[in-house]
């Protein structure tokens, strides 16, 4: 770790430096750290163990690069990251590390650090950054917990209905806003169901990502001038072989 944190330092020396590490800032690195995050996600979802390897440390790079950044800043550095997640760590588990009997729950004590924060609705603290269909979770889960919620998935399932409905009937300055509406509504459903809806879609990618491409190869380079017809009579192919 010591030898990484020289590194950074050395690539953000303002006479030393690199030309393209020296004049970053917090927001031209974010949009990195968060594709960085993805591919440590894809790696596992790959179970590639040497990507893993490598990706965990592009991340790693990441946090040591925004330390610096805030050290230069005199804001911290990346020591007092450190001891911050540390002792975040051992407040969390206070049957581990202190004297409680049990754990009186993730969640009741992250309610506590927000009340100290001075955050103290159900939702404060929800990163905005967060991908939509992951957001959209944690803010029903959110609400969920101060009982707002449908008691079974059958009412979730009725408001996706609804929302169709009022997809189909919206004028075009409304479809937007009734659209999202509608994949909210989606992702309450599969919350219900179990299912986290991130990863249910990034499947779904996956699958129709690998069974175009089946479809591509099959039928070469004339698949572009094929009818629609004859595209899904390929596609329904594909899915046979179980593509």
């Amino acid at each position: 770790m010591d030898r990484l944190v020289k590194i950074m330092e050395r690539l953000r020396d303002p006479v030393r430096g690199c030309e393209w590490d020296r004049v970053q800032t917090f927001a031209t690195i974010a949009p990195y750290t968060i594709e960085e995050a993805y591919e440590v996600a894809d790696a596992i979802e790959r179970d590639d163990m040497t990507a893993l390897k490598d990706e965990l440390g592009d991340l790693l790079l990441q946090v040591v690069f925004h330390s610096r950044m805030a050290q230069e800043r005199g804001a911290f550095a990346l020591s007092d990251v450190v001891d911050t997640i540390s002792d975040k760590m051992e407040r969390r588990h206070p049957h581990i590390f202190g004297d409680a009997d049990r754990s009186p729950g993730w969640e009741t004590i992250k309610a506590a650090e927000r009340r100290a924060d001075r955050r103290f609705g159900a939702l404060a603290g929800v990163a905005l950054a967060l991908p939509a269909l992951q957001r959209a979770e944690k803010l029903q889960k959110r609400a969920a917990r101060t009982g707002f919620d449908w008691p079974d998935p059958d009412g979730a399932r009725a408001k996706i209905d609804e929302e169709m409905t009022e997809v189909a009937e919206a004028g075009p300055e409304e479809r937007a806003e009734e659209i999202g509406d509608l994949l909210f509504a989606v992702v309450n459903w599969a919350r219900h169901l179990g299912v986290e809806p991130e990863s249910a879609l990034r499947a779904a990618n996956a699958k129709f990502q690998r069974r175009f491409e089946a479809m591509e190869d099959e039928a070469g380079e004339r698949f572009a001038d094929l009818e629609l017809t004859e595209k899904e009579a390929l596609w329904q192919r594909v899915k046979r072989r179980g593509g």
